[in-house]
């Protein structure tokens, strides 16, 4: 289908050399296009499905986007409300959509849509819907905090007709297949984040060893230079977590919890970094002409999307066993 068929592994070193980009959101755009939007896609559609929307997804021509979180549903996915009504050899889906990045500009949408009245997590499915097909309003392009470059939509679905025949896989597993994904998605993400801490941290230093105050460079203060080696040790420290889990992915085995861990450790890590090199870049670092200040609100949303921190610390808790009895 226009792809290079190599392993996860090739997916994890292309994350980390896009973090060489200094803007968070080009980023984020790519990894939705290749990691969010069409694993299910791949795994799970029809050849015909395949051909219409993951060719042209590959190439290039199309954009795409993945159509999860709802106002009232973000990382609680179980909880989605939008549906998908089997009329005939159509869905007709009424709902609504939000924090859908690309969502403003994308070609098709792998929606996630309740498909019927059973339990949560067996009545959803995965549709490829176009996004030009009457019915489908773009509300608004959300202003954020970071990562402003990366378009993200607020969208409305109104008696949205699609064929049947756009179902990725079987009806009722949309659920099963997008918990699968995300495996794919945190990891993607903390291999995203490694080289920006990179850069920030040797940036920082170059910036911290000219700046002079009291005389003497910034950086030959104790707790500077002893502060940034701290940090430079927690991020190798995540990318040999990070490798330990692709590596055991690879090999067929099931890293959740390592990656959860990692999604945990990357959002926080993040935050701990950007705001520590900030603080030493004074009030240069409170201005946006530094790729700090940048970096500082752009990878703030690590913690957030993807799962939160919280939703992270269950996922951890349930795989170790200590989990409060109900």
């Amino acid at each position: 289908y226009g792809g290079m068929g190599l392993d996860f592994s090739y997916n994890i070193a292309v994350a980390e050399e896009l973090g060489n980009i200094r803007c968070g959101g080009v980023i984020l755009a790519i990894g939705v296009q290749a990691g969010m939007a069409t694993p299910a896609l791949t795994r799970f559609g029809s050849h015909e499905l395949k051909k219409q929307f993951l060719v042209p997804t590959i190439a290039g021509d199309f954009v795409a986007c993945l159509g999860i979180s709802e106002p009232g549903a973000g990382s609680d996915v179980a909880n989605i409300k939008t549906t998908a009504v089997r009329k005939g050899d159509e869905y007709v889906i009424n709902g609504g959509k939000m924090w859908i990045t690309s969502g403003s500009q994308a070609d098709w949408m792998c929606l996630l849509a309740n498909t019927s009245e059973g339990p949560p997590h067996r009545n959803k499915s995965l549709i490829c819907l176009p996004m030009n097909l009457p019915g489908i309003h773009i509300a608004k392009k959300i202003d954020k905090l970071g990562m402003r470059s990366s378009d993200t939509a607020q969208i409305f679905f109104e008696d949205v007709r699609v064929p049947c025949k756009n179902l990725i896989g079987e009806e009722g597993k949309g659920f099963t297949y997008q918990m699968l994904q995300f495996q794919e998605e945190r990891l993607w993400g903390v291999a995203t984040a490694l080289t920006p801490m990179e850069t920030i941290i040797q940036e920082t230093i170059e910036y911290t060893r000219q700046r002079k105050v009291f005389g003497q460079p910034v950086l030959h203060n104790q707790t500077v230079h002893f502060r940034l080696a701290e940090l430079a040790t927690k991020v190798e420290l995540l990318r040999s977590l990070l490798h330990r889990a692709v590596a055991l992915y690879v090999e067929g085995n099931d890293v959740t919890k390592f990656a959860s861990m990692a999604k945990l450790k990357a959002g926080r890590l993040i935050r701990e970094v950007t705001d520590s090199c900030l603080q030493f870049w004074g009030g240069m670092g409170f201005t946006s002409e530094v790729l700090v200040s940048r970096f500082y609100r752009d990878f703030r949303l690590m913690s957030i999307g993807g799962g939160t921190d919280e939703t992270m610390l269950s996922i951890i808790c349930k795989y170790m066993n200590i989990l409060p009895s109900k």
